[in-house]
């Protein structure tokens, strides 16, 4: 079988998306049946893809198509320009690492798209008015198209079901994240001037879900009552994003910017050494698809203290400290972390079913079944649509 992935997207710097991508191309080419894998970037992420290490596997070719970076012109390569580049491959299939627009009926082979939330339906605040009725649009038509949806947890597939037509239910399957411990650990620190302070880790782009403000908050708290020692930093490593200025002036008003640390675009090397390092990871998203941050923390035998939400427990449960959002969130938070920093540090864990052996497998069972179905239904016309609707309980 020979798989194309799609992972070209408007960031330079790696963040979950860009993991999820590269992983999938590591689990691919540790099956025999994946022939040739062609892995499609855009060229702002050439440094990206040369620090990923996906090693020299002859199957695997990474293309780097010329395109505009700006969201219409992005949208418009995708929609107008695959079709082209899956003519020249000629794969047998492709695969979309996240909502895209897609010309499916150009494409001719079975397409995949890889659903890893449905944020712009559950916390439309992460984009602002106007750009969240457009990533409406963009998932409508791409849950669509697409004749197989492989959610990344039981979490996303129980949104999908609660958002989307059963006709757009049948399509989707689990199918997790693969997510293996990181062999390497950079030797030197990739915090600024670290003289060996702790500190405490977050690894959250800066976005309304992962509630960062209520960290600082929390982290604030503990220093001022003295619950942890006076230089504790907090690191916080994630894109910069619609949340960036609010959560910086937060920051300075508290007088708290030789405490707090933002960092983007570490190495996973350098990533391994922050989870190693840290005191604890604490990531009290409001909401997650998946929760990648939490399973790589366990992973790697950090200490977690984490929001009470079904994707956290879904990927941690029995592993890590839960806490309630509810009106004391900021007082429940600074608790859990000081209870967890007086527990002792852990072990790293094994996550047999989140190894790349069993989601080579998986990826491959599910490409299988599709070929030589979807080369019929293509012969179709479609004429069917969705509905994404939001439940009755929930004004949108």
């Amino acid at each position: 079988m020979k798989i194309l992935v799609v992972a070209a997207s408007y960031s330079a710097n790696i963040s979950g998306l860009q993991r999820h991508a590269f992983n999938m191309v590591r689990c691919l080419l540790l099956n025999p049946d994946i022939t040739a894998v062609h892995l499609v970037l855009a060229p702002w992420q050439r440094k990206m893809a040369a620090s990923a290490g996906l090693g020299s596997d002859p199957r695997l070719a990474i293309h780097f198509e010329e395109m505009d970076r700006g969201t219409l012109a992005r949208n418009l390569w995708y929609y107008r320009k695959l079709p082209q580049l899956v003519s020249r491959l000629k794969p047998d299939l492709v695969h979309l690492t996240y909502p895209m627009p897609v010309d499916a009926e150009a494409i001719r082979c079975p397409t995949v798209l890889t659903l890893h939330d449905l944020y712009p339906y559950e916390i439309p605040r992460n984009f602002g008015l106007h750009k969240v009725l457009f990533n409406r649009v963009i998932l409508q038509h791409c849950l669509n198209s697409v004749d197989a949806i492989a959610c990344v947890s039981e979490t996303t597939m129980n949104r999908l079901k609660q958002y989307a037509s059963t006709k757009t239910y049948q399509k989707a399957t689990r199918l997790y994240n693969c997510v293996e411990p990181e062999p390497f650990c950079a030797t030197r620190s990739p915090l600024p001037g670290w003289q060996g302070e702790p500190f405490l880790l977050s690894v959250a782009q800066h976005r309304r879900n992962k509630n960062i403000p209520l960290l600082i908050r929390a982290f604030d708290r503990l220093l001022q009552q003295e619950q942890i020692h006076p230089a504790t930093k907090l690191v916080v490593i994630g894109i910069k994003g619609p949340e960036t200025h609010l959560i910086e002036t937060l920051v300075s008003r508290r007088g708290l910017h030789k405490s707090v640390i933002f960092l983007e675009g570490l190495e996973e090397m350098e990533l391994q050494w922050c989870y190693s390092c840290s005191e604890a990871v604490v990531l009290p998203s409001v909401t997650e698809g998946f929760g990648l941050p939490v399973v790589e923390a366990l992973l790697a035998g950090c200490r977690v203290v984490c929001s009470d939400i079904p994707a956290f427990r879904e990927v941690g449960d029995r592993h890590c400290r839960f806490i309630e959002l509810r009106e004391d969130a900021e007082e429940a938070l600074a608790t859990g972390i000081r209870a967890t920093l007086d527990n002792p540090a852990k072990e790293p864990m094994s996550l047999p079913h989140l190894s790349a052996e069993v989601l080579a497998n998986e990826y491959a069972r599910l490409y299988r079944d599709l070929i030589p179905a979807a080369s019929i239904a293509k012969s179709m016309t479609r004429n069917s649509s969705i509905q994404l609707v939001a439940p009755e309980r929930q004004s949108l």
